[in-house]
């Protein structure tokens, strides 16, 4: 679905952030309600600040779908999450992503041939029932694989509701694209270690199936960020800071996420961070631009990442003040560039996938 990616002009690098931040706002001011800036939480500070709305990559295309006076979305985020938006938002309304470049690298681990690989297996093996599940950080051709199979895709903010009800109701979950997001939310509601197995998507042949179908099947995934954060460092941060709350994503692999005091979604620790009292400490486990701008937006508490060396998304970070107003002044001049558009029949299927989370979730 990627198409191939247009060089900005020069100039646009040459200018100054100042003369930029000028001309994004003049252009936000003339397009009024037609143009919506949205912003994950991962972005730069030079890009967020021109953002109407901010949050995670679900919320956001939700956020846009409101807006029904919009006709330019600009998401300033990812691949995945820019198609999330286009497949809930109405058709003459376009989806744009300022650098075609910015893709997902754990999103790209799950591949749709290997998906429809490994469910050929999975089905020729087990009578039993097994729900596709992904996360919402997948591509669309994976959310309508799930769609068309009876599954849905999940949230790390509602992930467990998702597992309590298919695994209470005695099915098996296939989960997908992250191993530790599934991991963490399957011993979370009570699994242990011998009821789950980890797919191997580049060798799917050394993988033993046991005679009975595992309750929890493992997309072998990762985010590369959330990887780089280890055990030790949760120890590391507790002997430099003895009052020090932990809190970490549920990306993080398993021993991380039993160490640390708290896990959750990004919103999750935005939430706890913001309304903790004065003074207090936090280490933080997630993404180094939101890291600093809860410490920029928090002065009256201590904010440190638990990770010391940067831990940046560099593709969330492929977002950068020139593609922004390089997107915003093509808009003005009538040329849409970096168009995100989904095909119907997967956003039809995808959008079931969706739905069927929204329904076990209200």
């Amino acid at each position: 679905m990627f198409k191939s990616q247009q060089r900005i002009p020069d100039e646009y690098i040459l200018m100054s952030e100042q003369e930029r931040d000028e001309r994004i706002r003049a252009i936000k001011a003339k397009l009024g309600p037609k143009l919506v800036i949205l912003g994950h939480h991962y972005q730069r500070d030079e890009v967020i600040q021109h953002a109407d709305y901010r949050g995670d990559s679900l919320k956001l295309a939700q956020l846009a779908a409101q807006e029904k006076e919009a006709e330019y979305i600009v998401f300033c985020g990812v691949h995945f999450m820019a198609e999330t938006a286009d497949m809930l938002t109405a058709s003459k309304q376009k989806v744009i992503l300022p650098d075609l470049g910015a893709g997902c690298p754990m999103a790209d681990m799950a591949e749709i041939e290997e998906v429809e690989e490994c469910w050929k297996l999975l089905k020729a093996k087990y009578n039993q029932e097994i729900i596709p599940v992904t996360y919402v950080n997948s591509d669309a051709e994976v959310k309508a694989f799930c769609g068309r199979n009876n599954g849905m895709t999940c949230t790390s903010s509602n992930a467990l509701k998702i597992f309590k009800k298919l695994l209470g109701e005695g099915k098996s979950i296939l989960f997908m694209p992250d191993e530790h997001l599934g991991r963490n939310t399957g011993l979370e509601w009570g699994l242990g270690e011998q009821d789950i197995l980890l797919w191997n998507r580049k060798n799917p042949g050394e993988v033993k199936l046991p005679e009975t179908a595992p309750r929890l099947i493992l997309w072998d995934g990762f985010c590369t960020v959330h990887q780089r954060f280890e055990p030790q460092q949760v120890d590391e941060v507790r002997e430099k800071y003895p009052d020090v709350k932990v809190i970490v994503h549920p990306e993080c692999s398993h021993d991380v996420v039993e160490r640390a005091d708290l896990s959750g979604s990004t919103d999750f620790i935005i939430r706890q961070v913001t309304g903790s009292p004065a003074g207090s400490v936090w280490a933080i486990g997630t993404e180094i631009n939101l890291v600093h701008r809860l410490a920029q937006e928090n002065p009256d508490k201590t904010i440190i990442s638990l990770n010391e060396n940067v831990c940046m998304c560099v593709m969330m970070n492929r977002i950068s003040q020139p593609h922004l107003l390089w997107t915003l002044e093509n808009i003005l001049k009538g040329k849409i560039v970096n168009q995100i558009k989904v095909e119907e029949k997967i956003t039809a299927e995808a959008i079931s996938a969706l739905n069927r989370m929204l329904d076990i979730s209200k």
